[in-house]
């Protein structure tokens, strides 16, 4: 069985990471949440606070080998706080490097910028990061889903459906070729 890892804290759009996960869960995989801190991590919903979600450990103790796939849910404070914590920076860059699935939404490929995996693919992301994400040396475009190499982006909570197939499909591709 597939193990996927979700790197998460504080205020991660509550659906950008609940209806990925269901999904996954959904095809048979195993989820993991890591996070900056043990305990709890509450989304943001709409408005205003969301869920809480358990942590099961944090971003120190995980071993990138032990995972087939990463999941980045967006939100704005979410990959904000993310991409301030070289840990969690390096835990993307891990993955990608790799070439394993790393499946970023919303706020959330501007962890990929940090992580200095952009250059030359062709991504999306929220409006509001495109300029970063060009900075960053990536191909940005306006579609529900984007799929370069082993890095699949999406914008928003629209795209979930698209997103969440999108990295399926790259875990069973992987598993089929492993």
């Amino acid at each position: 069985m597939a193990r996927i890892l979700i790197l998460a804290t504080d205020g991660f759009e509550q659906s950008e990471l609940m209806g990925p996960r269901k999904a996954l869960d959904e095809a048979g995989f195993e989820t993991v949440l890591a996070s900056l801190e043990e305990g709890e991590i509450t989304g943001w919903d709409n408005k205003d606070w969301g869920d809480s979600v358990r942590v099961d450990l944090t971003v120190d103790e995980v071993a990138s080998g032990d995972y087939q796939a990463l999941l980045l849910p967006g939100g704005q404070m979410n990959p904000d706080i993310l991409r301030m914590n070289e840990r969690a920076v390096t835990i993307v860059r891990e993955f990608a490097e790799a070439g394993k699935p790393v499946a970023a939404i919303c706020h959330a490929p501007w962890l990929l910028a940090e992580a200095g995996v952009l250059s030359g693919k062709t991504v999306t992301g929220w409006p509001s990061i495109r300029t970063d994400l060009r900075n960053a040396g990536a191909h940005v475009v306006d579609q529900e889903v984007a799929v370069d190499g082993n890095l699949i982006t999406s914008r928003k909570p629209d795209d979930i459906p698209a997103f969440s197939d999108a990295l399926i499909t790259a875990v069973q591709e992987m598993a089929e070729t492993a």
